[in-house]
């Protein structure tokens, strides 16, 4: 699953051994989430390390269980307190790199966008 916030771009894979990996290509978009699920009073991700793999797609990545996977979709969900997500990356500093990127993806998928029923 993708997962583009304003937060971060995040891939999220489950594993054979049922671990969930929550990947991202950029290292500070997983301390973003690291901390904004720390702030809401989830101490259990100070204990998250951020790992570097090489050679892979994505070089950065946490590993989670269930209980962690089903949290950090809660969070990311109760974050949203914007009404243009477009918007919100250009406001962002440490985001706004990715306004481009994402406003190809939203073209490329209305493309795909079905008129009527």
């Amino acid at each position: 699953m993708w997962l583009c916030t304003q937060h971060g771009f995040y891939s999220i894979v489950r594993k054979a051994d049922g671990a969930f990996h929550v990947r991202a290509r950029r290292r500070q978009d997983l301390v973003n989430l690291r901390d904004l699920v720390f702030g809401r009073g989830y101490r259990r991700a100070l204990r998250w390390t951020i790992h570097r793999t090489q050679p892979a797609d994505y070089r950065w990545r946490i590993i989670v269980h269930e209980a962690d996977r089903a949290v950090i979709f809660a969070v990311l969900g109760s974050a949203i307190d914007y009404t243009n997500f477009k918007a919100r990356i250009h406001a962002r500093p440490d985001q706004r790199e990715k306004a481009h990127a994402y406003g190809c993806l939203w073209a490329e998928l209305h493309h795909l966008q079905e008129e009527g029923a």
